[in-house]
């Protein structure tokens, strides 16, 4: 029964511990670029876009094509920095429990 005890108390810290994560991962901003640096999006460590920014020199409307694909490899360079910077923080917070094939957290 003392294992159970013990298991049930390890389960409650990583409890807590993913609570700070979920919270640290809201916090902290990525950001990509893209036509270096002309186009940037920068996202939250859950991978919510916070704010767009382009460079005026790229809005002539012949442009509209460039921007619009800017903008979408931007996002993708940010969403891919998220996606790793939530996985080292995953990895810190479960401290190298292995989790099942496909099981993903936060849930």
């Amino acid at each position: 029964m003392k294992n159970l005890t013990e298991m049930l108390k390890q389960a409650q810290q990583l409890q807590g511990r993913m609570a700070e994560m979920q919270a640290k991962l809201e916090a902290h901003e990525l950001t990509g670029s893209a036509g270096g640096g002309m186009v940037t999006v920068t996202l939250s460590g859950k991978g919510e876009m916070r704010r767009v920014s382009i460079d005026p020199a790229l809005f002539k409307p012949e442009e509209q094509t460039v921007v619009e694909d800017l903008i979408v490899a931007a996002h993708h360079d940010a969403k891919t920095k998220a996606e790793a910077y939530m996985a080292e923080q995953m990895a810190q917070v479960t401290g190298g429990l292995p989790l099942p094939p496909g099981f993903k957290l936060p849930f």
